[in-house]
């Protein structure tokens, strides 16, 4: 059997809203009344895995293509970010090599940033199947083939 990290994948999530809505947190728990339907990031990054599929923003099998596309999207809201030192290129620049650290050994990844009042921008990487912190979560992307993958050898490895 291949190891997990053989089989992972990281799935990019974003959302931009209102503050406000943000601040939430009944609606950002799974079983909240507003969790599942929406948007808003979940107060754990790996419960992101518990929405639907929809809110997959990208997937990728590496974890450079996954820092690659999180940099891109700091680097489109830079010039709305609120804070000055969050606008730095060279602070923007080093997160592509922590993101990328993160993500190889199975970590998830969370920013999130103030934009113009009252804006709040927030960016995920979630690492999944399996995910460290809920390795009980199934990829939210049904059918994919890597789940497809690790679904089978779940079921060889228990068969043994």
């Amino acid at each position: 059997m291949r190891k997990w990290w053989a089989l992972m994948h990281v799935h990019g999530y974003m959302w931009v809203g209102e503050k406000a809505v943000f601040d939430r947190e009944g609606d950002r728990r799974p079983g909240g009344p507003g969790f599942g339907g929406s948007g808003v990031p979940p107060m754990r990054t790996a419960d992101w895995l518990l929405k639907p599929a929809g809110l997959v923003r990208g997937t990728w099998d590496v974890p450079s293509g996954a820092a690659a596309w999180l940099v891109g999207r700091l680097a489109a809201h830079a010039a709305r970010f609120h804070s000055p030192q969050d606008r730095d290129p060279t602070r923007l620049a080093a997160h592509a090599s922590s993101v990328m650290d993160r993500l190889a050994w199975g970590g998830d990844v969370a920013r999130g940033y103030y934009l113009e009042r009252p804006l709040f921008l927030s960016l995920a990487l979630v690492t999944c199947s399996p995910n460290r912190a809920a390795p009980e979560a199934r990829c939210p992307v049904a059918g994919s083939r890597l789940q497809r993958e690790v679904d089978r050898e779940v079921v060889e490895a228990e068969g043994q």
